[in-house]
């Protein structure tokens, strides 16, 4: 059985072993395409991919876990396994990656522990994780016939906390489900970070995570290991070959010919694992957000990242410059030609269109309460929550607040837009008019993605909805009925009810298909919403770029006929809606790193 060690070098068999490694995330790809993109990975010369593993896809709700489908870890690892690839596993309760809470559940909100703290409640959920998803790796390590080479204790720990209890606490849950492989961390290459999130006590691998001057960096970690008396190999853990993108900012491309001189800097070194090889897509409600003070700014859909494959899987202008730089500096890494699926355009004409005042009770389950509830109170904890009360006129011109809510709200008096306010915004007052004793008024609130990396990280502010209530003049108003917008009840929307311009919609487009291909859905001409494709959230989409599309994989059509439901919050639609062979981006300066 094959062996793999670290002493002052990574040995594999009892021979020196260079980790050539690509990120792709299996939860950010359909299955359909997971042998495309692995295969291209190994083509490069590569001869391991990485990957984390995603909680709260995993354990949507408390104890219930899913693993079909794009959650198929298992086979996503025996796939990879089939193609000579080993795997690094990045399994640790938090993730960061750009990811929607940074991986962790939402359902975790609704206690009020520490998050990644020995906090014994934060603890005990991690454990019940661990006992169903634990056992699905085990047998996947490389001394057990698999092809799992290293396991992550817990991720970039160092940006966040100091409390090695806690990591020790996670490493001992690893080890006694029957981890043992050998285990590592990853934090920035600087020595409160290393300090802070590695066990270099207990002998867990420490690794860097950088993008750039790997000799500087390089450097600053051996200085690490020697200050520890530790003979290890140099490894990037993340060596960032472009970047995520946010809503309302330019697109971030790197150079390509700059990043194969970088890399080759690094290996020339030490180990490297390229974040990413394949970025994908946040499918759903699934894009994390960055913290910038009081505001927080959401991350867009696709995580194409400007990685060597593009959101879609084919090989970029990177891909074919690391080809060329390993060939030249690194020929014993073997190459192949990459594989490159092809794209199909379609025109769509729309078929229907509802309000969806008009259908709201078809596609939500009520729920009365005296005052306002978060989504997290309601187990509704993604997308989109709808607040109706009725309000008594007691004067002419009154003024209205919504008192600590997060994250986009959308004011209507009689189904009529009044105002629209974003997290800096909330709380301004706003003076209503109302023509009768009696009103109807409802707010539209959207979680736009939680916090995925830093102080931010807490169950104090990523609770989303109304968090405290609603104030007329200076009391709290009363007697809420809350409409959580269920997705997946779409199929059963009644066209035929009433639609109304200037309020958020549905927009109904059918097709045929003999043959399935991967399409990008122009969006230009809506506002703000979701997709859906045959009843799936493909994600999310904005007028204001830096792109107006949605890739759509082939895995997601049908052989036959397909409808796609686009929800609009704006009142903003197009009679015709492009299928594009390739993304669409709004005029924006580019934006180098």
């Amino acid at each position: 059985m094959a062996t793999f060690e670290i002493k002052e070098e990574f040995l594999m068999n009892g021979s020196p072993f260079k980790l050539l490694s690509g990120a792709i995330h299996y939860f950010r790809v359909h299955p359909d395409d997971w042998e495309h993109s692995l295969y291209n990975l190994k083509a490069l010369g590569f001869n391991t991919v990485e990957t984390y593993v995603p909680w709260n896809l995993h354990e949507p709700h408390k104890g219930l876990f899913q693993f079909e489908g794009i959650l198929d870890l298992e086979r996503f690892l025996s796939l990879a396994q089939e193609l000579g690839l080993y795997v690094i596993l990045r399994p640790s309760p938090y993730i960061c990656g750009e990811w929607e809470f940074g991986g962790l559940p939402a359902w975790l909100l609704k206690e009020s522990g520490r998050l990644r703290a020995c906090d014994p409640n934060y603890l005990a959920h991690v454990a019940e994780y661990y006992d169903v998803l634990l056992p699905k790796i085990t047998p996947h390590q490389l001394s057990h016939g698999g092809n799992i080479l290293m396991i992550q204790v817990e991720n970039e720990y160092g940006s966040y906390g100091e409390e090695k209890a806690y990591l020790r606490a996670i490493k001992e849950m690893l080890t006694n489900c029957g981890i043992d492989m050998p285990l590592f961390t990853s934090d920035g290459p600087w020595q409160a970070a290393l300090r802070a999130g590695s066990l270099i006590e207990d002998d867990v691998l420490v690794t860097g995570n950088f993008g750039s001057r790997a000799k500087e960096n390089f450097a600053a970690m051996q200085d690490f290991f020697d200050q520890h008396n530790k003979k290890w190999p140099l490894m990037c853990m993340e060596f960032w070959d472009g970047w995520f993108n946010r809503w309302n900012e330019p697109i971030i491309r790197r150079d390509p010919d700059d990043l194969a001189e970088s890399v080759k800097e690094a290996l020339e070194i030490g180990s490297v694992n390229l974040y990413m090889f394949h970025g994908g897509t946040n499918f759903g409600f699934m894009n994390g957000c960055s913290a910038r003070g009081a505001v927080d700014l959401p991350q867009v859909t696709s995580y194409d990242y400007d990685a060597p494959l593009d959101e879609q899987g084919n090989p970029t202008a990177k891909y074919y410059a690391l080809q060329k730089m390993l060939k030249e500096h690194f020929p014993e890494f073997e190459q192949h030609e990459p594989r490159i699926k092809t794209s199909l355009s379609m025109e769509l004409q729309l078929q229907d269109k509802v309000s969806l005042f008009s259908v709201i009770d078809q596609i939500s389950q009520p729920v009365t309460t005296v005052y306002p509830q978060t989504m997290e109170q309601l187990e509704h904890p993604y997308g989109y929550l709808l607040y109706r009360t009725k309000k008594q006129r007691d004067t002419e011109i009154e003024k209205l607040r919504i008192i600590d809510g997060n994250d986009r709200a959308q004011v209507f008096l009689n189904e009529t837009l009044l105002a629209t306010q974003y997290q800096g915004e909330i709380g301004e007052d706003l003076f209503i008019k109302q023509a009768a004793e009696e009103n109807q008024l409802d707010i539209l609130v959207e979680n736009m993605g939680r916090v995925n990396y830093g102080h931010k990280l807490t169950a104090e502010t990523q609770r989303k909805g109304i968090r405290r209530g609603v104030m007329a003049d200076l009391h709290f108003v009363t007697n809420w009925t809350h409409y959580g917008i269920d997705f997946s009840k779409s199929p059963a929307i009644d066209f035929t009810r009433d639609w109304h311009s200037e309020q958020p919609g549905f927009y109904r487009y059918s097709f045929m298909l003999e043959e399935k291909r991967d399409t990008f859905i122009d969006l230009t001409g809506f506002g703000k919403g979701v997709v859906l494709v045959n009843n799936v959230n493909i994600g999310r989409f904005w007028e204001v770029g830096p792109i107006l599309s949605l890739y759509l994989p082939s895995g997601f059509l049908n052989h036959g006929e397909n409808t796609i439901i686009i929800f609009e919050t704006e009142g903003c639609f197009a009679k015709e809606v492009h299928l594009r062979k390739e993304p669409v981006y709004k005029t924006m300066e580019a934006k180098k790193v």
